[in-house]
This record gives structure tokens, C-alpha cells and sequence, in this order.
């Protein structure tokens, strides 16, 4: 709208002509908001509120007479309440720029100040304290030109070619160096000792790798020969389970064999032995018959025909035994039966006779009938004695 102006955030607006501002000023102050100008009867003029920066170089001496160098750099502004916009209006209003050098000017002459009361070591180690007392010298002189300083920073401090600073700073250097050296002895020490537990760890590592590729390479080796020597082994196995069957077939064998010896030769040994026991024993009965013939005068030509004929009987008897089917079950106890009760038969024969020839020789005192009857039996002797059966020899009763 026509005549209606409107400051910026970071400016006042000041509007002269008309009545006049506050406490007297020749100008209004407007801050943030518009206001309706009468044009050609007010006039507008706009100062900045915003951030200002001044720097300081200046030469200043020390309480002890040394000359530093400063460097500082000053952050300021025209303040917000309307008597600093007032004052600095009526004195940078025409020429904002002023603010700055004359900001660095007021500093300069306090910073020589201050400097002037400290010692080099004070104003080095003790920067924030200098500041401080710096903005608190020109705080009131700041504030009747209407502008705030926010910030003081003292950027550097030098000597020149005098060399105090140096000088002083030397044992902390030396200090410093000879931390630094320490430091560095043991950064290097501490770095030898990794190296070498680097060193170590791989060594040990290389060793267990070494270790167990060897133990690897053992059961490899193992595995590889027990397959190597599987089928051998089966082999042999299989040549000990034959030669085992082979042993066993050969003992059954030896054993049928024995058996096979037993029925084929033992076993018709021991008959023919038997078979001559039997006749020396019959010969024996034939010597004892012989002598007891003797001993009986009137019976010696009857028992000598009996003597004669009874190892024939004998001999006829085992002789039918030999050509029989006989089935010996006790072996040699078994012969040995078979052969008594043949010299038993034959003893039951003989007793027999002598019984018939007995009761005979009586009735050969009366007639002659022995002849007949001694006749008569040795007539059933040769008889029984010639009877032969195809299954073997017929028992005489």
C-alpha cells in the first residue's frame, strides 16, 4: 500500500519528521511490524541489527616490557531495546560501516591496557581471563554508542624475534619431547611386542597346522593301508576257514578210516585170536582128558576115541564160526563168550557121551553091547559134528 512501510527482521526502521521519538529522539524506532508513512512529510531510514565483526591487530607491551603481537577478533551488534538503536542511530545512522572501526578501536586501546597489567606467562596460559576482562573495561563504553559485544576470541599471540615465548615454552617442550620420546619408546616397544606375539601366535598356529596335517596324513596313510591290506587279509582269512574245513574232513576221515581199520583188521584179529585161544584151550581140555584117561584103566581106548574126536569137534565148531555172518557188538568180550559157549557145547557133548558110554560098559559085561553102543555114538558125533546150516555151524545139544 502507498505509504506503508515495513522494516526487515534484522533492521529498525527509524522515521524522522513529525512528532518525535521516545525520550526526545528525533525519530521514531519501529521493530518488527509495519507502520504507515505520510509521504513527503516523514522520512524512513533503516539501521541494521544484524551481527557485526571487527578485527584487531595491535602491538601491545607487557607488565615485563615484552612487546607480543595480538590478534583478536571482536563479534558485536547494535542492541534491540530502543535507546541502543537510539544511540547507535544517531551516531552510525550515516555510516554503518563506522561501527566496525570504531569497535576495533575501543578494543585496541583496552586490550593495551589489560596486557599492559599482565605478565607474558599470564596473558599465554590465561587467554580466557584476558578476554573477560577485556569485554567487562569496554562494556560500558560499548553500551553508550548503543552496541553489545557478544563474543571476544584472542586469535594469536606472538613475540616477534624476541624469542620469550620459546624460551618459555622450551622445558615444556623438552617435557613434551621427552613424553613424546617415551611414548614413542614405548608405542615402538609395545609395537615389537605385538610383532613378536604376532609372531609367536603364527608360529604356534603354523605348528598345529603342521600337527594336524600330520595327524591327517598319518590316518590317511593308515586308512590306505588297511585297505591295501583288506583283501589280503580276507584272503587269508578265507585260505584259514578251508584249510580249517580241510582239517576237520581230514579228521572225520581218519576217523572212518580207523573205524573202517577197526571192523577190517582189529576186529578179525581179535576173532582169530580167539579162535586159536579157543583151540589151545581145547588142546589143553585134550592133554587133561588124556590124563585123566590114563588114570581110568578100564576106559582108556573109549576116552582116547573121545580125545581124538573132541578138537575135531572143536575145530569143526570154530571153523564154522569163521565162515558165519557174526555180529560182535562188545568186541573182544563178545569173542570171548561166542568161543566159551562153543567149549561149553563141546564139554556138554563130551559129558553127555560119557554118560551114554557108562550106562553102555555095564551092559558090556553082559553082552557085548558097548562095542555097539561106543558105536552108536560116535556115529551122532561124526553126524552132528557133518551138519552145517548156509547162515553158519547148527548147535549140538
Amino acid at each position: 500500500m502507498f505509504g506503508y512501510r515495513v522494516p526487515a527482521p534484522d533492521e529498525a526502521m527509524l522515521i524522522s519528521g513529525g512528532r518525535r521519538g521516545l525520550g526526545g529522539a528525533p525519530f521514531r524506532v519501529v521493530t518488527g511490524h509495519g507502520k504507515f508513512v505520510v509521504p513527503f512529510f516523514r522520512k524512513t531510514r533503516f539501521l541494521s541489527l544484524a551481527m557485526c565483526e571487527s578485527e584487531v591487530t595491535e602491538t601491545c607491551v607487557t607488565k615485563q616490557g615484552i612487546a607480543l603481537h595480538v590478534r583478536a577478533v571482536i563479534a558485536f551488534k547494535v542492541g534491540n531495546d530502543h535507546e541502543s538503536i537510539i544511540n547507535a542511530g544517531q551516531r552510525f545512522l550515516s555510516d554503518q560501516d563506522q561501527m566496525s572501526v570504531l569497535t576495533g578501536r575501543i578494543f585496541a586501546g583496552h586490550l593495551r591496557a589489560i596486557i599492559g597489567s599482565m605478565t607474558v606467562e599470564e596473558i599465554v596460559t590465561e587467554r580466557q581471563k584476558l578476554a573477560a576482562e577485556v569485554l567487562d573495561t569496554s562494556k560500558m563504553e560499548m553500551a553508550k554508542i548503543g552496541l553489545i559485544v557478544d563474543s571476544l576470541q584472542i586469535q594469536s599471540i606472538d613475540d616477534g624475534d624476541t624469542g620469550y615465548i620459546d624460551a618459555m615454552s622450551a622445558p615444556h617442550k623438552a617435557a613434551i619431547q621427552r613424553q613424546a620420546q617415551i611414548a614413542q619408546a614405548q608405542a615402538t616397544q609395545a609395537a615389537v611386542e605385538a610383532e613378536q606375539e604376532a609372531a609367536r601366535k603364527q608360529a604356534e598356529y603354523a605348528r598345529q597346522t603342521a600337527v594336524v596335517k600330520a595327524e591327517y596324513s598319518a590316518e590317511v596313510d593308515r586308512a590306505q593301508a588297511q585297505a591295501a591290506q583288506a583283501g589280503p587279509l580276507a584272503q587269508a582269512h578265507a585260505q584259514q576257514e578251508v584249510l580249517a574245513a580241510q582239517t576237520e574232513l581230514a579228521e572225520r576221515q581218519a576217523r572212518l578210516r580207523q573205524q573202517q581199520l577197526v571192523a577190517e583188521v582189529v576186529r578179525p584179529a581179535e576173532a582169530e585170536a580167539e579162535r586159536v585161544r579157543i583151540l589151545a584151550a581145547a588142546e589143553a581140555q585134550r592133554m587133561k582128558i588124556q590124563a585123566e584117561a590114563a588114570a581110568s584103566y578100564d576106559r582108556v581106548a573109549l576116552d582116547r576115541m573121545l580125545i581124538d574126536q573132541l578138537p575135531q569137534i572143536v575145530k569143526e565148531a570154530a571153523g564154522g564160526l569163521s565162515g558165519a555172518n557174526v555180529n560182535v557188538l562188545n568186541g573182544a568180550d563178545g569173542l570171548g563168550e561166542i568161543a566159551a559157549g562153543l567149549v561149553s557145547q563141546g564139554l556138554t557133548i563130551l559129558d553127555s557121551v560119557r554118560q551114554n558110554l557108562g550106562g553102555q560098559d555095564k551092559d558090556a559085561h553082559q553082552g557085548g553091547q558097548g562095542d555097539r553102543g561106543n558105536g552108536n555114538a560116535l556115529l551122532q558125533l561124526r553126524s552132528g559134528k557133518n551138519r552145517k546150516s548156509d547162515d553158519g555151524p547148527v548147535d549140538v545139544d
